[in-house]
């Protein structure tokens, strides 16, 4: 059994953990906003004004810190004025890139707004620049955020709404050197800097804009925007066109074309995934660095908006609508990223889970009026009390920790760290499959009241919540933490997640 030595300073704080890299992303994609979060005003599922109640609450009790919207590829061709108004007069589209689908667009922009508030969510508007215009980006930023008199005011009150919303995170553009127009990235650059300077700040409300960047570990597109945005090395006066850079990263452990189930799969297929989870550190790492170099102090955030694990989709189901299980396995990948990204606070402002509802890592998957929490929400709920912390270096010793996974060496062990409002939360992971591990939390620096405990575990990686069985997978009371002249110690179950929380003296 591994024996492992958490040393954790109380007294020695590090970066605040935004609370947004604990973010949604909600696209046109599948069942997310069609028969996930919008029902409709005529559906006999509790709603209020077409949104789905029981998905609002569910994600209210997660402090749900922002929603990505409207994609994701699905964004560069969506034209937003055709989103509002009465919808029965709303123009039908085609949803090329998800199934070729016709939607109806009833739930746009105010719809949107609707669910924001009902979440008590920041948004996070990705804008169409693939497909779009500067000026229709433009006019989107006006009709949500100006007061006052304008064509995009009269036009917003005209549909109902009197005062502006505030909206301060702006994606420009999703995904240009793919589905979001397949461009160079010199030619994102110069064209992201273009739209950002029409993206104007409204009276009071301060745009967050943030560049579309590199897929996984394309360090050059990083450079070239950083380079030519952010204008730093130039014998111009140094002007941060953008806030935030984004990037993205999904744990795929096979090859694209074959994936692999999101249920059926073996010990080997489970810790090649746990490698591959793994590497966003690496990624993260890589990313910061450059920045470094064009931005040391750290003005632009680092911005991971599409993460997750994608998988084949389930046998039987629209291939378009990238619908798969969540598994145990599947909370362990979203355990170990949420350790990462509290270890790299410093320069990740935000990140989105993919996706929300019914896609991808979802953290809620609905059939009819049943709904189900997947293991993932679990870990999101179980580690809510991290946002807006501040962070605590945790140094783990843990030399038997270990697997060799091909020619890869998997620490099997994952832990992070903070304080807030007077309590301490220690978030702890055990990656292996079959062996416990013994676990010494060395707490220096402060003394901790009475430690309280949950664990997320199951009796095997597969296992899964459906609406007949939705807690086969759930946090549960773990009891067995024991207080020792150098903190506390416990013993953490195989493949499981654990928190533990305690007042600071």
């Amino acid at each position: 059994m591994p024996n492992a030595t958490a040393v954790i300073n109380l007294d020695i704080e590090g970066p605040t953990i935004s609370r947004h890299l604990y973010g949604h992303f909600a696209e046109h994609l599948g069942r997310c906003i069609y028969d996930g979060f919008w029902v409709g005003e005529d559906s006999p599922v509790p709603n209020e004004g077409g949104i789905r109640l029981d998905i609002v609450q569910a994600l209210r009790a997660l402090d749900i810190p922002n929603l990505r919207w409207p994609g994701g590829c699905f964004a560069d061709e969506y034209h937003w004025k055709d989103g509002i108004g009465p919808r029965d007069e709303r123009p039908r589209m085609v949803n090329t890139h998800w199934g070729n689908v016709e939607e109806n667009n009833h739930f746009g922009t105010h719809e949107f707004m609707a669910l924001c508030e009902l979440l008590g969510a920041e948004p996070y508007i990705s804008g169409n620049v693939g497909s779009g215009t500067v000026q229709e980006m433009s006019e989107w930023v006006e009709y949500l955020t100006r007061d006052g008199d304008s064509p995009m005011v009269r036009l917003r009150k005209a549909n109902g709404r009197e005062e502006p919303w505030r909206v301060k995170y702006w994606g420009i553009g999703n995904e240009t050197w793919g589905c979001g127009g397949n461009m160079r990235a010199e030619y994102a650059a110069d064209l992201s800097r273009q739209y950002a300077t029409y993206c104007r700040d409204h009276g009071d409300n301060k745009l967050y804009r943030i560049a579309s960047g590199a897929s996984d570990d394309d360090y050059k597109w990083t450079e070239t925007l950083m380079r030519q945005i952010s204008c730093f090395g130039c014998e111009a006066t140094p002007k941060n066109y953008f806030q935030g850079l984004s990037f993205h990263y999904y744990t795929i452990p096979g090859p694209w074309e074959s994936k692999g189930n999101s249920i059926v799969f073996d010990t080997e297929d489970y810790y090649r995934t746990m490698v591959q989870a793994r590497r966003v550190d690496r990624l993260i790492a890589g990313h910061s660095a450059v920045m470094d170099v064009y931005d040391p102090g750290r003005t632009v955030g680092l911005v991971l908006d599409e993460w997750g694990t994608w998988w084949d989709v389930e046998p039987g189901t629209n291939p378009g609508f990238l619908f798969q299980q969540n598994s145990l396995r599947d909370a362990l990948v979203a355990s170990t990223h949420f350790d990462i990204f509290h270890k790299h606070a410093a320069r990740l402002h935000m990140a989105n889970i993919a996706q929300t509802v019914n896609v991808l890592q979802a953290m809620i998957l609905t059939d009819g009026d049943s709904l189900v929490l997947t293991p993932s929400y679990h870990v999101f709920e179980m580690n809510k009390g991290h946002q807006d912390a501040t962070s605590l270096a945790v140094h783990l010793r843990a030399d038997d920790a270990r697997r060799t996974v091909g020619d890869t060496e998997l620490d099997t062990l994952s832990a992070s760290a903070s304080a807030k409002d007077g309590r301490l939360l220690v978030s702890l992971s055990n990656l292996d499959a079959e062996e416990p591990a013994e676990i010494t939390l060395d707490l220096r620096g402060r003394s901790i009241g009475t430690a309280s405990a949950r664990v997320l575990t199951a009796d095997r990686l597969q296992d899964h919540n459906t609406p007949q069985t939705p807690a086969a997978v759930a946090p549960r009371a773990f009891d067995d933490v024991k207080v020792t002249d150098r903190g506390l110690a416990l013993t953490l179950p195989p493949h499981s997640f654990l928190t533990l929380s305690a007042p600071l003296l």
